[in-house]
């Protein structure tokens, strides 16, 4: 059982070469042993010792007692991964405790959200892939990348990678969920009044984490792009917005295509609109950035009527 152990006596464990090579043994023997079967392998005792490099069996077994509860489960069946096994055993087969390998910077389409330059430069940084602006010198954007998602792709399809991930994580936490640990946010519209966006959208979507402590903080208008009335929108138009990078939506609100606005006060409520030539879509959200309800508007002679 792990109820009483701490975070230091958990990752304890793993100063031990034997116990590493036991997780990786185990996690390597199920991915085999999933291509035959179904569901998640159960290794027996034998099974195991046949894949690790071990003086002797009560060795073994003294390992495994450490292990179990923590890392691995066992039953009646055998040996399988806990969830802190998956997620640690993957980390250490993926070789995500390296620093990621050198990238860029390399050109990338969009503009600047700042000054509307289209003079975009890609990099690493640290741990971080960011995206700045050599006609005014300001970064664009930035989110964590890993060694794994650098080590596996070239310059496109590692951009390509950054530009799914991105939509992957602005839909969870759209809907809530933290994507780093999957507990739930809260989230909150905040008013930027001296904010160096454009002014088509002063306000900013922070939404919060109260279990791992991350912070993601988004426009109003990005806030709702990967909103299934949006993409739906979007779709029928001719563009897939879940293939863009945040960066090639900054064009449509520097050029003020793209708005937020506070429709009420009493309780709060805010507009963003989303122009696609002379159509729009509209989405009302609530105070916790939460879509109530949406429209759909088209244009007839530069004014809007329902759809």
């Amino acid at each position: 059982m792990t109820e009483n152990r701490s975070a230091t006596d958990i990752f304890r464990l793993l100063a031990d070469d034997t116990r590493v090579d036991i997780l990786r043994a185990v996690a390597v023997a199920q991915y085999e042993l999933e291509g035959i079967g179904s569901g998640a392998a159960e290794l027996a005792f034998s099974e195991i010792y046949d894949h690790v490099d071990v003086e002797n069996t009560s060795k073994l077994s003294y390992h495994l007692g450490e292990l179990t509860g923590a890392y691995l489960r066992k039953s009646d069946d055998g040996y399988s991964l806990s969830h802190a096994g998956e997620r640690i055993v993957r980390f250490i087969l993926s070789e995500n405790y390296e620093q990621p390998e050198s990238f860029g910077p390399e050109p990338v389409d969009g503009v600047c959200v700042f000054c509307g330059e289209e003079a975009l430069e890609a990099k690493l940084s640290h741990q971080f892939f960011r995206i700045d602006c050599t006609a005014c010198e300001q970064q664009v954007t930035g989110q964590p990348i890993t060694p794994a998602q650098v080590r596996t792709r070239n310059g496109e399809s590692l951009v390509g990678s950054v530009k799914l991930r991105s939509a992957e994580d602005a839909r969870q936490i759209r809907r809530g969920m933290c994507p780093e640990c999957g507990a739930q946010l809260s989230a909150d519209v905040v008013a930027v009044p001296d904010s160096p966006l454009p002014d088509a959208d002063s306000f900013v979507v922070t939404s919060t984490c109260e279990e791992c402590l991350r912070e993601y903080n988004s426009p109003l208008t990005y806030s709702v792009v990967y909103h299934p009335a949006s993409i739906a929108f979007h779709w029928d138009r001719g563009v897939d917005v879940t293939a863009r990078g945040i960066w090639e939506f900054h064009e449509h609100v520097y050029e003020g295509r793209w708005t937020s606005e506070q429709t009420a006060s009493d309780p709060e409520e805010y507009e963003v609109v989303l122009r696609q030539g002379d159509d729009a879509v509209r989405l009302y959200l609530d105070s916790a950035a939460t879509v109530v309800r949406t429209e759909r508007v088209r244009g007839e002679s530069g004014e809007f009527r329902h759809s």
